[in-house]
């Protein structure tokens, strides 16, 4: 049997992070999930911690999705990540796919969760 797999979500919103959870949940009850509202207190959490999976927002304070996720690629190179965003401009799609990241569009639903999982378990 497979060993169950860890996802990080980071988003300033809680309720993001809400919806995220219990949708992760009913698709995969055994998973471990850690929240993180900022991406420095992410950065904190992903450093005691080995994370499979990493779902982050694009607009937040301080460090935007991009720049994160670019900080945790060269710690976790292996990782997959999924940026999601409202913000559907052709650059910065373009650059979550230079920094192989998959971009997600919002709003937060039950469809744009299942194609964040359907990549990652891809």
């Amino acid at each position: 049997m497979d060993k169950a797999k860890s996802i990080l979500i980071v988003d300033d919103s809680k309720v993001s992070r809400m919806m995220l959870v219990a949708i992760i949940k009913d698709h995969h009850p055994d998973w471990h999930i850690q929240e993180s509202g900022n991406a420095e207190q992410a950065i904190e959490v992903n450093q005691k911690n080995d994370f499979d999976y990493y779902s982050i927002d694009f607009n937040m304070p301080g460090k935007n999705g991009i720049e994160l996720i670019s900080v945790f690629k060269t710690i976790k190179p292996s990782a997959k990540y999924a940026l999601l965003t409202a913000n559907i401009q052709e650059h910065i799609q373009k650059s979550a796919a230079e920094i192989g990241a998959k971009c997600i569009n919002k709003p937060i639903t039950n469809t744009s969760v299942s194609a964040m999982l359907d990549y990652f378990n891809g």
